[in-house]
């Protein structure tokens, strides 16, 4: 099991820029793929973007290519989430997600992540 805790979360105008950061604790961050999701308001929670254990394979979602970037630095326990042109639409609650991993797909069902962070709110304002 991974602890995680989000962080970077805040307003920010339509066109900006904002870097979400998750620190895990616990012994097992190496060796977990991890996952961004995002969940607005009376909306289901959707994929965002995931990355491999090493950082060497990513996957992201149709409606962030181009504009968004997940990385890790497992030294620091740490994934990060850069979200650049950052549209009203990009609203919601960002959460991280961890999987025990000993392989690479592209990672991109709740389903796919066992350990969940409480959250960070994103608001782009128009």
């Amino acid at each position: 099991q991974v602890q995680l805790v989000e962080s970077g979360g805040g307003l920010v105008q339509a066109g900006g820029s904002l870097r979400l950061s998750c620190a895990a604790s616990g012994r097992t961050f190496s060796t977990s793929a991890m996952g961004w999701f995002r969940q607005a308001p009376g909306k289901e929670r959707e994929f965002v973007a995931s990355i491999s254990r090493s950082g060497d394979n990513t996957y992201y979602a149709d409606s962030v290519k181009g504009r968004f970037t997940i990385s890790r630095d497992n030294a620091k326990n740490t994934v990060y989430l850069q979200m650049n042109s950052l549209k009203p639409e990009d609203t919601a609650v960002y959460y991280c997600a961890a999987r025990r991993s000993t392989g690479w797909r592209d990672y991109a069902l709740r389903s796919d992540f066992e350990s969940w962070g409480q959250g960070t709110q994103v608001t782009v304002s128009s």
